[in-house]
């Protein structure tokens, strides 16, 4: 009976009781915590490796000719590892200097932030064109959203994203042209060679495929394509 006789205290006392600031940070917090997480998989790809890996080995199997071998999971689990590889140096960098720190309450939420995304800074101002990057600060100027500094250590995250993913796009495909290169002179070569023997109703690509795996064998292809893409970063 004293039981039943209590009220059921509402949320905005638990608040007051609890220390309604500090309830409400964590709320936030919480929020903040589960939107990262939701958006992960495109931060990913917007400030790492993996946009510039995936499109070279995207091209690398359509110029074997092969629609589903590798498969797109097996792509995908490539491109991933390697980036994990890269971006071996900032991940750690990040960790040490942001997340640690946070975990234990030596810095606060805003600061974390800031060392957190300073590697990742570093890593895209290395590989973002001047081009790229001053097309977006002049897109920014002339909507009225100039920057504070002119420097490139102090572009702001909202203009180096894009600057950089585009000129991530621009490399794989550059990449992609001279993956695709040799294939295309074999089907060249082999599109002649059945032309020229009347064999008109054999497509050329049934005959010119395992000559482009035999090729992509004997020159260590794998080796090549993997370590170039690595080396291509540093």
């Amino acid at each position: 009976m004293p039981a039943l006789a209590q009220q059921t205290p509402s949320l905005s006392e638990l608040l007051n009781e609890a220390g309604g600031g500090a309830a409400s940070g964590r709320m936030v917090q919480m929020i903040a915590l589960l939107t990262v997480l939701s958006l992960a998989p495109g931060l990913l790809i917007m400030v790492t490796s993996f946009t510039r890996i995936v499109i070279a080995l995207s091209f690398l199997r359509s110029g074997l000719g092969l629609q589903s071998t590798p498969a797109n999971l097996v792509l995908i689990s490539l491109s991933l590892f390697m980036t994990f590889y890269v971006m071996g140096p900032t991940f750690d960098r990040a960790w040490k200097d942001g997340i640690q720190p946070l975990t234990a309450n030596e810095i606060s939420e805003q600061e974390a932030l800031t060392r957190v995304a300073a590697p990742f800074r570093e890593f895209m101002l290395s590989q973002v064109r001047p081009k790229d990057l001053q097309t977006f600060a002049d897109l920014a100027a002339a909507n009225g959203q100039a920057a504070t500094s002119t420097a490139p250590e102090d572009v702001e995250l909202r203009i180096l994203i894009p600057a950089f993913m585009i000129s991530e796009l621009r490399r794989g495909f550059e990449i992609g042209f001279l993956i695709m290169l040799p294939f295309l002179i074999i089907d060249m070569i082999v599109a002649t060679l059945v032309m020229s023997m009347g064999m008109m109703m054999m497509p050329p690509a049934v005959i010119a495929l395992p000559f482009k795996i035999l090729f992509f064998i004997l020159i260590d292809g794998w080796n090549l394509l993997v370590g170039g893409l690595v080396r291509s970063f540093y």
